[in-house]
């Protein structure tokens, strides 16, 4: 259960300039009024916006929440290309952002370099007798295969780092791509052959050759999407907690030389080993003993090759291109500016999260959310008192972790040191990028055995997200979503509280959602709850789970209730909680109505404005697959027919297609 965290969103991106100040009241451009808000809310709230933003040929899928991702994009842009690496003290964290991004968009040096930064590693991997094969593994950055490793808090000690193995090794990421035939998976599995074959080529394999590798790594792919747990089965933390003996490891899969493996990486102490998903573990291990050594080869090969496709030249981010397409239905490529800037903005976060809150984040929009994070704690606290369903015991044990939410806004206090890294502009981009993956893998390896640091962040200070971490009992709110349309100090407060009281509401439902709730207020996974209490609990998860399941997301797909269950429940409790601390906050006032619409009007109509989007089928389709979070009609829609408030706002009765009997209705927080 290595890495378990709960993010607002599916996606991150760098933050755009909070100085922005949007028009008091609703937008109404945002609005189409042909439609009847009590038959169809999202299309009324946000008709309006889909119809000024058509999709383009860069995006699979855009929305309020990538238009921001957008202009953000432009700011941290504006901040790299503001640096002078020529003039910056070699070493500086200045120098390593500069010279990185200028790798990146150094278009004649790479395509000039082409395939042969990959191949001195090529050759090594293609020389590998079966036996070494696991020390390639642990030790070649970048090769993706069979499973991953990491060191993260023990869940029944949160107070402790331990390590962790995952499955992995499936190249289209999710094992339904490998397991299913319908018209989707099957377009995807044909895409991903040729993607393959394509890059395969590029690196020098003749065309016989591609075909083998092709072949040899989808034989070995599906082996594992077989024994992978499914994205259901992976929501259960219990069943992705087994710890055992690394001797008993070496015993049962002999195959898989884990104390060699991690020794190689430095972690000679290792006695004991979290074992994610035995299943795979045990499928690996006959795959090293059986497959031919020419097969293993090809597979590793196949993701060694696939790793480095974005940082060689442009023959290669072509095919990554023409299978991006079938994927998500995209039709233009991202300009290169784009793809380069991600770079060091993810391997640089802080670095330039620094540089980016001393322009951007003016400290008075985190003592505003200091006073609507404890504003929003309040309101679930009273939302928990009220619980019907739930005994006075596990309430006060759930007010107790409530009271330990440890809340981190803007920055971390301790900014991360990148000293060891070293950006060399005289060597090639995926070399750089190699050495940015052992700098990121000793940092997390350091870790192990060693307490937890519960001010580290899991985000930098620019992205555009928030989360719950459960071993941490913490929501962290980082400077890039404090800004509209999430949150604007200017606007009216009803506004403020539909958007980034939504999300501050949703993070701490998150501590309470069907895997949350499974973690005490210390981050250790324990059970907090009497049987009566978690039985209530499961019996209306499992109703709001069904109400998704019946949702038809395109063509005669569904979505899937049970996988985006914690995010579902995250989104209700967030309406529900904000809603009454909005009017907490109001006191014995009615509220303002402005430009004719009330303030609880203002309330949902903001609400559903942060998911205004178009979104092509493919990308519905892959979605479904692979995002634990509904798509952003279904997060209004499907959310918001559980909510008397909303009904009372728009007058939704009987009839009306956003109506839901009472007896229908799925409330949990």
């Amino acid at each position: 259960m290595k890495g378990l965290s709960f993010a607002l969103f599916s996606v991150a991106f760098s933050a755009a300039s909070m100085g922005a100040v949007a028009p008091r009241g609703v937008d109404r451009a945002n609005l189409d009024p042909t439609v009847r808000p009590q038959d169809d809310f999202y299309d009324y709230a946000c008709g309006g916006w889909m119809k000024a933003h058509p999709l383009s040929d860069e995006f699979s899928r855009y929305g309020t929440f990538d238009e921001l991702g957008e202009l953000n994009r432009r700011q941290v842009y504006d901040l790299i290309t503001g640096l002078d690496a020529s003039k910056a003290a070699k070493g500086s964290n200045t120098q390593k952002i500069a010279d990185l991004f200028a790798l990146g968009m150094d278009s004649v040096r790479l395509n000039r370099e082409g395939a042969q930064p990959l191949m001195s590693d090529l050759a090594i991997i293609k020389s590998t007798p079966r036996e070494k094969m696991i020390e390639l593994m642990a030790t070649l950055p970048g090769i993706d295969a069979f499973f991953s490793t990491g060191v993260d808090a023990d869940m029944l000690n949160s107070t402790m780092n331990e390590m962790y193995w995952s499955q992995g090794g499936l190249g289209m990421g999710d094992r339904d791509y490998y397991l299913e035939d319908s018209e989707h998976t099957l377009a995807v599995r044909e895409a991903y052959k040729k993607y393959l074959e394509t890059v395969a080529g590029l690196a020098g394999y003749s065309e016989r050759e591609a075909k083998r590798l092709v072949a040899n790594t989808l034989e070995i792919e599906t082996a594992i999407a077989r024994a992978s747990m499914s994205r259901e089965e992976l929501r259960d933390p219990a069943a992705s907690y087994n710890p055992m003996a690394i001797d008993e490891l070496a015993t049962r899969f002999p195959n898989v030389d884990l104390r060699r493996y991690f020794s190689l990486q430095g972690i000679t102490g290792i006695d004991n080993l979290i074992v994610g998903q035995p299943k795979v573990l045990a499928a690996v291990d006959s795959i090293l003993a059986n497959a031919s050594e020419q097969a293993l080869r090809d597979y590793l090969a196949a993701g060694y090759i696939s790793s480095a496709a974005a940082y060689l030249g442009d023959d290669f981010a072509a095919a990554n291109f023409e299978y991006a397409k079938v994927r998500s239905g995209i039709k233009q490529m991202q300009p290169r500016w784009k793809r380069a800037l991600s770079v060091p903005n993810g391997m640089l976060g802080e670095a330039l999260g620094q540089l980016y809150v001393e322009k951007y984040f003016p400290a008075s929009s985190k003592e505003k959310m200091i006073a609507l994070v404890e504003n929003l704690r309040t309101a679930l606290g009273q939302h928990i008192d009220n619980l019907t369903w739930m005994s006075d015991d596990t309430k006060a044990k759930a007010q107790e972790k409530l009271a330990a939410f440890k809340v981190k806004i803007g920055y971390p206090d301790t900014w991360r040191d990148y000293s060891a890294l070293t950006v060399d502009p005289s060597k090639p981009y995926w070399k750089n990028v190699q050495d940015a993956i052992v700098f990121a893998t000793n940092y997390n390896l350091a870790d192990f055995h060693r307490p937890v640091d519960r001010d580290r962040w899991l985000m930098s200070p620019q992205t555009v997200n928030a989360y719950y971490n459960p071993s941490t009992n913490e929501i962290c709110f980082p400077a890039g979503i404090l800004q509209a349309p999430y949150f604007n100090p200017e606007a009216d407060d009803a506004e403020n509280y539909g958007a980034i009281g939504v999300v501050i509401g949703h993070e701490m439902t998150h501590g309470f959602d069907d895997q949350g709730r499974q973690f005490d207020k210390d981050g250790n996974f324990a059970n907090w709850w009497t049987d009566a209490d978690a039985e209530a609990f499961t019996k209306l998860a499992e109703g709001l789970a069904a109400q998704f399941d019946q949702i038809v997301v395109a063509g005669d797909t569904h979505a899937n209730g049970h996988f985006t269950l914690g995010e579902n429940i995250a989104d209700q409790g967030g309406l529900r909680v904000s809603h009454t601390a909005y009017h907490n906050s109001l006191g014995n006032k009615a509220g303002e109505v402005i430009d004719g619409f009330t303030p609880d009007q203002r309330f949902y109509l903001s609400y559903a404005n942060v998911w205004a989007g178009n979104i092509r089928e493919a990308e519905i389709l892959s979605r479904t697959k692979s995002d634990p979070h509904s798509l952003g009609r279904w997060r209004v829609n499907a959310s918001l027919r559980n909510i008397a408030p909303f009904f009372e706002a728009f007058g939704i009765k009987e009839g009306d297609r956003m109506f839901r009997p009472e007896a229908e209705r799925v409330v949990i927080w």
